[in-house]
């Protein structure tokens, strides 16, 4: 159990260091609904649907790479500069053609009313791709605080400036209050939507500055054959991470060009609130990766990862009733009234999430036997399965149709995942339990949303009830954990 338990602070490490950034990030949800009307709110969504697509293609899977190999590969400094360096040229092209083609990017990208996002695009892409590296060294090799101390700063940044020019400045503007005039002429000169975009690249540039030291302490060299081999195990979940953002944002893009610019920015705020669930899954994230590689050999690494399964599905239940039962008391602290429309989309979108969890604990099947072929195909099918649907339905039943496409793309990709995972990795996941778990959370949450919105009494009580029963049926290996002494 010791292992779980160092797997768990190294999970709640991480999880300050993702997840409460985020979590801080989400809160200027209301200020952006506040600050900018629905259709502006749009091209929000839209700048960052390219922002998640383009960064799949710049770090083309070498993260998990990194993993893979940081532990097989005894000389570390040539595994970091050659993952750098190559990146860097990628990078480096990149910016040469975004730049010389800017003209092309602009009508592509939907930038023709505002270029300065397709500047802000390129350069916030090409200092978040090159940090890439040195983070994933700092996971790598257990440095999990100084990783969360850099990205709580990037984060600190990046909120000090969307609060001064989206909330404080407007307000001291409606109030007639003195403001000084380098921050007034920026204020009056820039369009409302690219200071979401400038406090980012800002915070990007300085959370590089920090995080140089640990790249120029390696000695540099370039192996060839190692980047080929990187590749080669990398390549295809470059495909899976592009079909993710496909499966993730398409249907942003559908709402928008098929119904409305209005409707795909009520639409994407709503969606905002599913954040808690894939907080939830990027703190898991970032502890498990290298932690299932890391104890792969162990002679019980199968079991370990069946309980670290089953775990996961007990929070990530917890997470899913929590969010529904209290959907209304949050949506009126992080989304104007004026974005409510689409809130029926939270409880389908935290489902599927939580099944998109619930996959990528399986995938480590995939990962540890460099069979990552297999979850490019699940996601090529979840990417499919989300076309098809948000294309045919989207017309007829409107925007939950993408709610409905996102869930059934993800329960599939799980499924797949499980049903062939057996064949070439079997792990002895405890599944009565975990559908028991998953049923129960279900069914409280339809109870909850269906027939006592904002009655909480009643919902606060089912999940008592809930939380009660699990604590009930783990509490000999919770209190084995927590007891153990490493």
């Amino acid at each position: 159990m010791s292992t779980l338990k160092r797997f768990f602070k190294d999970t709640i490490i991480y999880g300050i260091a993702a997840v409460l950034p985020r979590v801080i990030n989400f809160l200027l949800v209301k200020v952006h609904s506040d600050a900018l009307q629905t259709n502006t709110y749009a091209e929000n969504t839209n700048f960052y649907i390219w922002i998640a697509l383009l960064a799949v293609l710049l770090t083309f899977g070498m993260e998990t790479a990194f993993f893979r190999f940081y532990k097989s590969e005894e000389k570390k400094d040539a595994l970091v500069s050659t993952v750098f360096i190559s990146i860097l040229i990628t990078v480096s092209v990149f910016v040469v053609l975004g730049l010389t083609f800017s003209e092309t990017f602009m009508q592509l990208l939907d930038f023709k009313n505002n270029p300065l996002q397709l500047k802000l695009l390129i350069g916030i892409l090409a200092i978040d791709t090159l940090m890439m590296v040195p983070f994933a060294y700092l996971r790598a090799s257990n440095k999990p605080v100084k990783y969360a101390v850099i990205k709580l700063i990037n984060v600190a940044i990046i909120v000090t400036i969307n609060l001064v020019f989206l909330k404080f400045i407007p307000q001291f503007l409606s109030e007639e209050k003195s403001i000084p005039s380098l921050l007034l002429k920026a204020y009056n000169s820039t369009a409302k939507v690219n200071f979401i975009f400038i406090a980012n690249i800002i915070g990007s540039a300085i959370s590089f500055l920090l995080l140089l030291p640990y790249l120029l302490k390696f000695k540099w060299q370039f192996s060839g054959v190692l980047l080929k081999k990187i590749i080669t195990y990398s390549w295809p979940i470059a495909v899976a991470g592009i079909a993710y953002v496909i499966n993730e944002n398409l249907d942003k893009i559908l709402i928008g060009r098929m119904l409305d610019k209005n409707t795909m920015g009520i639409y994407a705020a709503c969606y905002k609130l599913a954040i808690f669930m894939n907080l939830y899954i990027m703190a898991f994230r970032l502890g498990a990766e290298p932690f299932f590689f890391n104890n792969s050999s162990k002679a019980n690494a199968k079991e370990v990862y069946a309980k670290i399964l089953n775990y996961f599905i007990i929070i990530g239940s917890l997470v899913f009733v929590g969010i529904v039962v209290f959907i209304d008391f949050l949506k009126q602290l992080f989304i104007n009234e004026r974005f409510w429309e689409a809130i029926v989309i939270v409880p389908i979108i935290l489902l599927a999430n939580l099944f998109l969890g619930i996959y990528h604990n399986l995938a480590v099947w995939y990962k540890l036997t460099d069979k990552t072929r297999f979850g490019m195909w699940f996601s090529i099918i979840g990417a499919i399965i989300t076309i098809i649907f948000n294309v045919v339905l989207i017309p007829v039943i409107g925007f939950i149709a993408s709610a409905w496409a996102t869930l059934l793309a993800y329960g599939c990709m799980m499924l797949l995942s499980y049903f062939i995972g057996k064949k070439h990795y079997p792990v002895p996941y405890n599944l009565k339990k975990s559908g028991i778990y998953l049923t129960a959370a279900v069914f409280i949450a339809f109870i909850s949303f269906m027939y006592f919105r904002e009655n909480y009494w009643v919902s606060t009580g089912l999940v008592l009830m809930y939380g009660s029963l699990i604590f009930w049926n783990e509490k000999t290996d919770l209190l084995t954990i927590i007891k153990s002494k490493k």
